[in-house]
């Protein structure tokens, strides 16, 4: 009889039994009693209070040699979610906790129930490593985990987020089946608490991904993607279906790539514009949206970065009544903004103000913004010639793409207009030398340019955590610092983490500027066809500051860390 008794328990109980923790009597009780309340034998084991839960776990630990682990201790955020389906999760009580190659590191309180590892590695493909761990950590852990993937769309539908989506839902439309579902309330909700969420932590872009297991959302914050929210993958089609919806797309196609634009009214003076691009991936449509805040084009040139020098040329140049200035630098550099601040400086009443972009971001009451189509025939340098039509000021154009364009830009500039633009260079230097690749007269670029400014976004060390680093000598002398400024008159700063900048060190991002105006002497070396390396010098001559040393300057103020501009500069 004893033998049937033991064969219904598990080896944790078992051993439990053998070592005289328990006795056998009171194992097949904890046993019925765990049956008939559904729940496992260690659940039902420390409610019984026949042993403490430290206890049970120590030994489990120490007679089937797993390691032992404190989940208190452990970071939650860290762990692989959707590896293994939430029904497992659940049901055999596990939290997987660490994927290193072939391996998975899965939390048990009991380590003995070899058919939970079969079905894990079946399930993932992977080696199961058991840790042992305490059951009602265990079981509070995996509650929140399955609570915020299960019910955060149900329980938004009644959650008052406090902004609206501009262009109405009312049609609903068929999936894939051809069905019409009647309630997607709740996807909606979610959508607009995933947007209001991205703008009150300060995102750039929102990144819907759909993979084969899994469902991940992902904000871009000061440069850097971190990831969200999971919600479940039954709901990809849902959510790419309602965003393409209100950024007016075609929904029934996935085949191709789309970009539409959608609005959030945030509130009764605040509006904010989504550029939203999607693109077909293996598992679904992914989704990526463009924060457009209209409030950055209004921050002014002083919290951009510049430095007073900087600030004073750029001014003066945009102060001029005709010439071009040109802003350089990757995607993502910031050159839009800069962009809008200056166009923000001229707009006045008695100034005409044109500009041709590719989308028009940020929409500025008294500029006439237009889009660009060249599926339509409406490209830069179509706009820019119709711009010279219009009795315009200023002129600005998104970016210089080809010879056309250049040359219509240029001949603005030297007719009269005010012409601002980007470039996608390096550096100030090297846009000069792109402009003469793309076949522009040297004559041409010398009479018109004025100013070029090249820039990068580094991001703002916290406030709140941010401590001096103990940086050797010869690592600042690397990086560009001269010995005479090595005084100790200043302190290097690294980034440690806290919760105001969600321990990552850094809140925010400045602004980093190379302003070079373009001197008798840089023009003189353009009309001789110089490179970029005789334009640099002597604008070093001229003691303009390039990207990595403005970077160092703002290293000295204290505002970000060397390993940051290291990051975003070249030496």
């Amino acid at each position: 009889m004893a033998a049937h008794i033991q064969s219904n328990l598990s080896g944790l109980a078992r051993a439990l039994i053998q070592k005289g923790r328990l006795t056998e009597k009171d194992a097949e009780a904890v046993q019925g009693a765990a049956s008939a309340a559904g729940v496992s034998f260690v659940e039902q084991l420390i409610a019984s209070r026949r042993l403490p839960e430290r206890e049970i776990a120590e030994f489990a630990s120490a007679t089937f040699g797993f390691p032992l682990l404190d989940l208190s201790a452990f970071d939650t955020e860290l762990l692989p979610r959707k590896i293994v389906d939430d029904k497992v999760i659940a049901t055999r009580r596990i939290l997987p906790l660490v994927q290193r190659g072939n391996r998975l590191s899965v939390a048990f309180s009991d380590p003995t129930n070899r058919t939970t590892y079969d079905e894990i590695k079946f399930q993932t493909g992977l080696m199961v490593d058991p840790v042992v761990v305490e059951d009602t950590k265990l079981g509070n852990i995996i509650a929140k985990l399955l609570q915020a993937s299960d019910t955060s769309l149900s329980s938004l539908v009644s959650e008052d987020i406090g902004a609206e989506l501009a262009e109405s839902i009312t049609e609903p439309e068929p999936d894939a089946a051809g069905t019409i579902e009647i309630d997607d309330a709740p996807v909606v909700k979610y959508i607009q608490k995933i947007l209001i969420d991205a703008i009150q932590g300060g995102a750039s872009d929102i990144h819907f991904e759909p993979y084969e297991k899994f469902y991940r959302i992902r904000y871009r914050t000061d440069g850097v993607l971190y990831e969200v929210a999971q919600p479940p993958l039954a709901i990809k089609e849902k959510i790419a279906s309602r965003i393409k919806v209100i950024s007016k797309m075609d929904i029934s196609e996935k085949r191709v790539p789309q970009d539409g634009r959608m609005k959030l009214v945030v509130s009764k003076t605040r509006a904010i514009d989504f550029r939203v691009s999607t693109l077909p991936t293996l598992f679904g449509e992914k989704i990526v949206m463009r924060i457009l805040d209209p409030s950055s084009a209004t921050l002014g040139i002083e919290v951009l970065g510049y430095e007073p020098d900087q600030k004073e040329a750029l001014v003066h140049a945009i102060g001029r009544p005709y010439g071009m200035i040109l802003v350089t630098g990757p995607t993502g550099s910031g050159k839009t903004v800069s962009l809008y601040t200056c166009l923000n400086m001229l707009n006045k009443p008695g100034i005409n103000i044109s500009t041709a972009e590719d989308p028009a971001e940020i929409n500025l009451p008294g500029i006439n913004q237009v889009n660009v189509n060249e599926k339509a025939g409406l490209t830069f340098a179509a706009a820019l010639k119709s711009f010279l039509r219009q009795d315009p000021d200023i002129i600005m154009v998104g970016e210089i793409r080809d010879m056309e364009t250049a040359e219509t830009a240029i001949k603005a500039a030297q007719t009269g207009h005010l012409v601002l633009s980007t470039l996608h260079t390096n550096d100030a230097p090297t846009t000069l030398t792109r402009l003469l690749n793309m076949g522009v007269a040297p004559f041409n670029i010398a009479s018109s340019v004025m100013l070029i400014t090249a820039q990068r976004l580094a991001r703002r060390l916290c406030k709140e955590c941010k401590q001096p680093a103990d940086i050797p000598r010869e690592a600042l002398i690397r990086a560009g610092f001269r010995e005479e400024e090595l005084d100790g008159s200043w302190t290097p700063y690294h980034a440690v983490g806290c919760d105001v900048c969600k321990n990552t060190g850094y809140k925010g991002r400045v602004g980093i500027y190379q302003v070079m105006p373009i001197s008798d002497e840089i023009n003189r070396i353009i009309m001789k066809n110089g490179d970029a390396i005789d334009i640099a010098e002597q604008a070093q001559r001229e003691g303009i500051r390039d990207l990595r040393q403005s970077g160092l300057l703002k290293i000295k103020q204290g505002l970000t860390s060397l390993e940051e501009i290291e990051a975003v500069t070249n030496a």
